[in-house]
């Protein structure tokens, strides 16, 4: 009999060593294999503590176990569980199809672990301490888990199809050559990603990624001094949301729920600079109490970002700029301690329905924040928050915000301009406070009443019909534009009073059409 039937038949092969062997019968029996000594110091895969003969296994007869394995015994189902083992050289199942369910716990590989276009149905790693993982398309039907694994090299899984979850919590990845820590993108995942409390020392690259759930970088901790982006993920699909917030630490949690109150918690902390351009969120992309560290030419970019709604409730960047130009966001919830300063945001073509504060968030306070978007003059946000408070109801707000676009127009203008721009702010407050044309209405008949009192009974054609003279009277007909009060054309002003009718006819005019606009302002909302 060759030795290919005895093994299929489930003779053990012939060069195996005793510790191969025993892995080869808990194969065969679907049993966890572990060779941990009990001591957690010697057990750790991260640490220096030399694991020998007695705990390590080839590589290439792990490989033969998943892709030409002996069948199961009579009742059982054939996996593979590891625990405290060491894998000697490269584990290497590029391109095949393994079939048995695989699960590596506290295990120590001396190289690195190649996947490339292999099948797999579920794969689970976990605290393994791995040089580097090369995945990219490989297929899993169900799930990816890396939990608490240490690459020291890279993680590369561009276009994997992850048939449901993909887990990096608790992960480490080191950068691999190119500067870039893990490298998925057009990585398919079925249901979450979750990479909680996550660390990243290099780029983290999910460019045209899809998510069918929610993608949780909770706690995450992202480093990259190296070069300019710490994440990287233009043209993002997540069908939730996308967390970029605290994890609870020392608690069991269930993923995307905030922590309560008084549990100790870690941030989500990035240095480096954050893409998510073009990126297509159905639920949310939540920032609460991120952390953003960055350099002046670095940036959280959202340019063109579609979502119901964007948390912006991080730290306020000290350095660096915040971009939004383009983005479309329904609810727009934040405060006003997480937007950086003048010249640091940037949002031409930032379309928002709603805005819903958490905290304090005075109307002064949002025209600082649109003046900061804004180094030089554009009207387009100024129109964009008047709209969004107009239709929330507050239209005197909506009225205070179109009355600062006119008076940060008026500072590009020239000098004459400028000057008749100070004359409407002082007078009727470009036409968004009706109430003061009204009052200089007032206050110019009053001073006409006085000064045509002053002056007496003008001369008159002396007709036997003519209205008895009254000051006050004559001063309100040149006041009202259209209205006939009856006195202006029976009395004949000569000289200085002359210039005094034709000045109070014209400030009639313009005061009259500002108090006509305010009152259509009040009873038509636009």
């Amino acid at each position: 009999m060759s030795e290919g039937a005895g093994i299929r038949n489930g003779d053990l092969p012939d060069d195996l060593t005793a510790t191969e062997a025993g892995m080869w019968q808990a194969f065969r029996n679907g049993s966890a294999y572990d060779l941990s000594s009990g001591d957690t110091v010697v057990d750790d895969p991260h640490g220096g503590h030399p694991w020998g003969p007695e705990r390590t296994v080839r590589a290439r007869m792990v490989c033969w176990l998943l892709l030409d394995g002996p069948p199961p015994l009579a009742g059982r189902v054939s996996s593979l569980k590891l625990t405290g083992v060491r894998i000697s050289g490269s584990l290497d199942l590029a391109g095949g199809s393994v079939t048995p369910y695989v699960e590596l716990r506290d295990c120590r590989f001396e190289q690195e672990v190649l996947l490339p276009e292999a099948q797999f149905k579920t794969v689970r790693l976990v605290n393994c301490s791995v040089p580097r993982l090369e995945a990219a398309r490989v297929h899993t039907e169900g799930d990816l888990h890396l939990p608490r694994c240490r690459f020291l090299g890279g993680v590369r899984l561009t276009d994997a199809q992850i048939g449901t979850d993909l887990l990096l919590n608790q992960a480490v990845v080191h950068r691999d050559r190119t500067g870039r820590s893990i490298v998925a993108d057009g990585m398919t995942v079925g249901q979450d990603l979750q990479a909680e409390m996550l660390e990243s020392y290099g780029e983290l690259s999910l460019r045209g990624a899809q998510v069918g759930v929610s993608l949780s970088l909770r706690g995450a901790r992202l480093r990259n001094p190296y070069s300019r982006l710490a994440l990287n993920a233009p043209q993002l699909t997540v069908e939730r949301t996308l967390y970029l917030s605290p994890a609870a630490v020392g608690s069991i949690q269930l993923s995307g729920t905030t922590p309560a109150r008084g549990t100790r918690i870690q941030r989500f902390d990035c240095q480096g600079g954050v893409r998510l351009d073009d990126g297509r969120f159905g639920d949310a992309v939540d920032l609460e109490r991120a952390r953003f560290t960055f350099t002046d030419e670095q940036e959280l970019s959202l340019r063109r970002v579609q979502v119901p709604e964007l948390r912006f409730l991080g730290e306020r960047p000290q350095r660096g700029k915040v971009v939004l130009s383009g983005a479309r966001i329904v609810n727009l919830v934040d405060r006003a301690g997480s937007w950086p300063g003048p010249g640091n945001l940037h949002m031409p073509g930032f379309a928002y329905e709603n805005l819903v504060p958490q905290g304090p968030f005075p109307l002064s306070e949002r025209l600082d924040w649109v003046a900061a978007a804004t180094a030089e003059y554009h009207p387009e946000p100024y129109e964009r928050l008047a709209a969004v408070l107009r239709n929330g109801g507050e239209d005197e707000d909506a009225r205070e915000v179109l009355l600062a676009k006119q008076r940060r127009r008026r500072e590009t203008l020239p000098s004459a301009a400028k000057l008749w721009g100070y004359a409407q702010d002082l007078t009727v407050a470009y036409g968004y406070r009706p109430g003061r044309a009204a009052v200089w209405m007032a206050v110019l008949w009053a001073a006409g009443s006085l000064a045509f009192w002053y002056a007496g009974r003008p001369r008159t054609g002396a007709n036997a019909g003519d209205p008895p003279w009254n000051p006050a009277l004559f001063a309100l007909d040149l006041l009202l534009p259209v209205i006939e009060l009856g006195q202006v054309g029976y009395w004949q002003l000569h000289g200085g009073w002359q210039w005094l009718a034709a000045a109070l006819i014209l400030l009639g005019w313009v005061l009259a059409t500002t108090v006509a606009a305010g009152a259509t302002r009040l009873l038509r909302r636009n």
